[in-house]
C-alpha cells in the first residue's frame, strides 16, 4: 500500500478511544511501516532473483507481530513458522540483517545459511523460524518448560498458522502443556488460508478457539488486524502463564495480502475479498488513531515516512555491500569440536 493510499483513508473515520501513549502508537506506526515497505521491496527482489529459495512475505498481519512485541518482557522467547520476515524487526533487530540473510550473506541473521524461513536471533529471543509445518508447536512448549524448570518467570510465545493447527502434534502439546501448566502462549496466525486451502474446507470446527477449550485451556478469538487488541489478548495471557496458571490459546484473525508464497497464483480467492480486508489494514487503523486524536502532524508522520524508506533502502545495500561466504564456513556451526572431538579442523 501506498503513502499516498494510506494518508488518503485516514479522513472522514470515526473518532475512537485512546487506549495508549503517544509513544506507543507512533512506535506502532513506524515499526508496522517498516515491516510493509521491507517486505514489499523484498518481493520485488525476489522477483528480480536478487535471492533465491522460497519466499513467504507477511504483509497485512504486522498487527499481529507488533502488539506481540508491545506486550511482552525481554527475557521472553518467541518461536514461529516460515512466515517470520517482520518477526525480529518487532523484536528490534535491524531488518538489514534480515535482508542480508535473504541475500545468504555472512552478516545475515542466520550466518546466510537459513534464509528466508529460518530466521533466527539469540539477541532478541526469536527461537527461530521453522520450516517443518508445526515443528514449532512442541518446541515452543519445550522452550517454556526450559524456562519452567529453571524458575525463570518468562514466557514463550509459540506462533503457527492455521493449517499447521491440523497437526497431530498440536494435540500432544496442548495435552502435556495443560498437564504441566507450561507458561507458553499458542499463537494462531490465522489467514484464512492453509496454503491455497480455507480452514472452512479443512474442518468443521471453523472457530479455531474451541480446539483448546478440550483441554480446558483459557482460549479466545483476537482481531488480528486491531493492534490494540492483539496487544490486550497477549497481555492477558502472558500474565496467567507468569502467575503459573499455564497456557493460553490465541486464535488471531488475520489476513495477508499476498499469496502464500511468490510462486501463489492466488486463484482459490477473489479480488473483492481481499480488497475487503485491505479496508481493515492494521497500519492504516493505527494512522487513524495519530490523526485523530493529533498525536503527531502532517510533518511529523511524512519525517517518519522518510526515516522508513532509509531505513529500507540501507537494509537493501547493506545486505548487497556484504561479503558473501568462504567454502569453508559450510562446514562450521554444524558441530562443535567440543562436543564432536572425533570432528577434525
Amino acid at each position: 500500500m501506498s503513502t499516498t493510499t494510506i494518508e488518503k483513508t485516514t479522513k472522514n473515520k470515526t473518532k475512537k478511544a485512546l487506549n495508549f501513549s503517544k509513544k506507543q502508537y507512533l512506535k506502532w506506526y513506524k515499526d508496522m511501516l517498516v515491516m510493509r515497505k521491507v517486505e514489499e521491496r523484498v518481493g520485488h527482489l525476489y522477483i528480480q532473483q536478487k535471492f533465491g529459495g522460497f519466499c513467504h512475505l507477511y504483509i497485512g498481519q504486522e498487527a499481529l507481530v507488533a502488539g506481540t512485541a508491545s506486550a511482552c518482557k525481554k527475557e521472553d522467547k518467541h518461536i514461529t513458522a516460515y512466515r517470520d520476515h517482520a518477526h525480529p524487526i518487532a523484536l528490534g533487530v535491524h531488518p538489514k540483517y534480515m535482508v542480508a540473510e535473504l541475500y545468504g550473506k555472512k552478516t545475515g541473521m542466520s550466518k546466510g545459511k537459513g534464509g528466508s524461513m529460518h530466521m533466527f536471533s539469540k539477541d532478541v529471543n526469536l527461537m527461530g523460524g521453522h520450516g517443518i509445518v508445526g515443528a514449532q508447536i512442541p518446541m515452543g512448549a519445550g522452550i517454556a518448560f526450559a524456562d519452567q524448570y529453571k524458575g525463570n518467570n518468562a514466557v514463550t510465545y509459540c506462533s503457527f498458522g492455521d493449517g499447521a493447527a491440523r497437526q497431530g502434534s498440536l494435540h500432544e502439546t496442548f495435552n502435556m502443556a495443560m498437564m504441566w501448566k507450561i507458561p507458553v502462549v499458542f499463537i494462531i496466525e490465522n489467514n484464512n488460508y492453509a496454503m491455497g486451502t480455507s480452514v472452512k474446507r479443512t474442518t468443521n470446527v471453523e472457530d479455531m478457539s474451541e480446539i483448546g477449550k478440550s483441554y480446558h485451556m483459557p482460549s479466545k478469538a483476537v482481531d488480528g488486524m486491531s493492534v490494540e487488541a492483539v496487544h490486550f489478548a497477549i497481555e492477558e495471557a502472558s500474565e496467567r502463564a507468569r502467575n503459573g496458571e499455564g497456557p493460553t490459546l490465541l486464535d488471531i484473525r488475520t489476513y495477508r495480502y499476498k499469496g502464500h508464497s511468490m510462486s501463489d497464483p492466488q486463484k482459490y480467492r477473489t479480488k473483492d475479498e481481499v480488497e475487503d480486508y485491505k479496508g481493515k489494514d492494521p497500519i492504516v487503523q493505527v494512522l487513524n488513531t495519530i490523526t485523530d486524536h493529533k498525536l503527531a502532524s502532517e510533518s511529523d508522520i511524512k519525517k517518519i515516512q522518510e526515516e522508513v524508506k532509509k531505513i529500507v533502502d540501507e537494509s537493501i545495500a547493506f545486505a548487497e555491500e556484504s561479503p558473501e561466504l568462504e567454502p569453508h564456513e559450510l562446514y562450521e556451526d554444524v558441530y562443535t569440536q567440543k562436543d564432536y572431538p572425533f570432528i577434525k579442523d
